[in-house]
């Protein structure tokens, strides 16, 4: 039996000789609907006319499917001292991206953002033969289980010495952005913290295709979480989307920016 995609949002489900009725990522109200209607996808099917482009940005290895599909979020492998970790996650499997990722070192886990990244997790873990590190606030998300699988409560996490797994919700209730203490710090925030088109600044919304806002207190929530770590770079979900120095500062007028547009 084959295995679905959501074609909108890229969500996969387990094993069934038809798919779902519909997708729950897509009918929640951060999503939507694809305008032509559900419609899936195996992944035999993707991979048949899509690739995975494997190129560095701003130092760091990034993946993403080509031509692009569904959210066309990448996954970025984060090289850290005890092993790497594959941050968020995309709907395909390649030999060519695993040799490109396993030549860069050994593969400690994978973390994702929220959950319109989870889509093929099960897969990536098998794969790389690790866990997958979901905060346990959207553990209801999870549209294809697996024993690799791996909720974790509380506000922080620690994979090594230098990376740690922040909850900052917002976006999704459990949330998640990465920061990495290595050399001036890095932070890693899919889309939780959206890096804008300027590169200069970042914002925070409930839905971004939907356009919701967070309110004042989700924002000064976020910003005190963020408070004692230390970053100059900030990575978001999006080929590109980096703010490349002074991200700190970037983030603090960020966030006062948007409680005066609330305000």
């Amino acid at each position: 039996m084959p295995r679905f995609l959501c074609r909108q949002c890229g969500a996969r489900f387990p094993d069934a000789p038809t798919p779902p009725p519909g997708c729950p990522i897509c009918l929640d109200e951060r999503q939507y609907l694809r305008w032509g209607g559900q419609d899936w996808l195996t992944p035999d099917e993707l991979a048949a006319d899509h690739q995975i482009a494997c190129a560095p940005d701003h130092g760091v290895l990034g993946l993403r499917i080509q031509p692009a599909f569904a959210i066309d979020q990448r996954a970025l492998l984060i090289e850290a001292e005890g092993g790497n970790l594959l941050w968020d996650c995309i709907g395909l499997v390649t030999q060519a991206a695993l040799d490109a990722i396993r030549a860069r070192g050994k593969v400690i886990g994978i973390a994702i953002s929220h959950p319109h990244y989870y889509t093929a997790m099960a897969e990536w873990a098998q794969a790389l033969d690790v866990p997958v590190h979901l905060h346990a606030d959207d553990r209801v998300w999870v549209t294809e289980p697996d024993p690799a699988i791996r909720h974790w409560d509380g506000e922080a996490l620690k994979l090594g010495s230098s990376l740690t797994l922040l909850r900052c919700g917002g976006h999704f209730a459990g949330a998640t952005v990465l920061h990495h203490a290595a050399g001036t710090g890095t932070l890693y925030t899919g889309d939780v913290l959206q890096v804008t088109a300027d590169r200069r600044h970042v914002s925070v919304l409930y839905s971004y295709p939907n356009m919701i806002p967070v309110n004042a207190a989700t924002i000064r929530r976020i910003a005190a979480i963020l408070e004692p770590y230390a970053f100059d770079k900030v990575y978001g979900a999006f080929e590109g989307r980096v703010i490349a120095s002074g991200a700190k500062a970037a983030l603090e007028r960020s966030f006062e920016r948007y409680l005066a547009a609330i305000a």
